[in-house]
């Protein structure tokens, strides 16, 4: 990963001084795969930004080279204008898949990534209650994994990285495989917490409509080798209802962006 930005004009430093992430240029490769294309955007700070875009398109490998899982084949990803550094970026990813630990009990895994840190005990304690008690999940803090359904399952694994206090929360389609009514439920859930604690979310979605209730901003990414086709501004006010004709008119003009699926 570049460690430097690049002497650029003072619009563009203006620009840098304003934004949360910023990707420029990004191109990632495997072997001779070429999977991300020169991406360049940015991520307002508190935004919830929303990714969609063919399955195998390569949204996941963007995920993990911001995760510094994958480090990219040639340009860079800031966050407050420096290299992401898990040392100093305090980040949280949710996976597709539930991540939660079977020999923990539902606090003992909300605090989990806080005890990794060394936070004091006290602290620990506090932010777990405080957690718990956003998610809904307080009567069940003594539960274990298979005590629990695959609502408050996902609950305790957004409890845990919302403990972190992160200052980017990724999030890599973890819905994916809910019923309809789970959906629905958590994604209001989220968006509560996300309004309440103003974290930096990328959401990662191959549901046209999920991404038009969650994000503020939405990016259109092509097939192989991935680029952004458009990037569109979601100003529909929330809570958002998906049978007005302003939300179903949005998810037409991205489906229709899309259809080469």
């Amino acid at each position: 990963m570049t460690e430097t930005v690049p002497d650029e004009g003072e619009d563009t430093l203006m620009e840098y001084a304003s934004a949360k992430i910023k990707v420029r240029n990004l191109v990632k490769k495997f072997g001779r795969l070429l999977v991300l294309d020169d991406i360049s955007f940015d991520v307002e700070r508190g935004e919830f930004l929303c990714i969609v875009g063919p399955t195998g398109c390569g949204k996941t490998t963007f995920l993990n080279s911001i995760a510094t899982l994958y480090k990219p084949t040639s340009g860079y990803i800031l966050i407050d204008d420096l290299p992401v550094d898990l040392r100093k970026h305090s980040l949280a990813y949710i996976f597709q898949e539930y991540s939660t630990m079977p020999w923990l009990n539902v606090e003992e895994n909300v605090a989990f990534g806080l005890k990794m840190r060394k936070t004091d005990k006290a602290e620990i304690t506090k932010r777990v209650d405080h957690v718990l008690d956003m998610v809904g999940l307080q009567p069940f803090r003594k539960y274990y994994e298979n005590q629990l359904s695959a609502s408050m399952l996902q609950r305790v694994v957004i409890a845990r990285a919302f403990a972190t206090e992160p200052e980017l929360l990724l999030m890599d389609e973890p819905y994916g495989q809910l019923d309809i009514g789970l959906r629905f439920k958590l994604e209001d859930e989220l968006i509560r917490i996300w309004e309440k604690t103003g974290t930096t979310v990328i959401f990662i979605t191959h549901n046209i409509e999920e991404a038009v209730y969650l994000g503020e901003k939405i990016l259109v990414l092509t097939n192989k080798p991935t680029t952004i086709k458009t990037e569109i501004r979601n100003s529909l006010p929330r809570p958002r209802d998906i049978t007005h004709p302003d939300f179903v008119r949005m998810r037409n003009e991205i489906t229709d962006l899309i259809k080469w699926w």
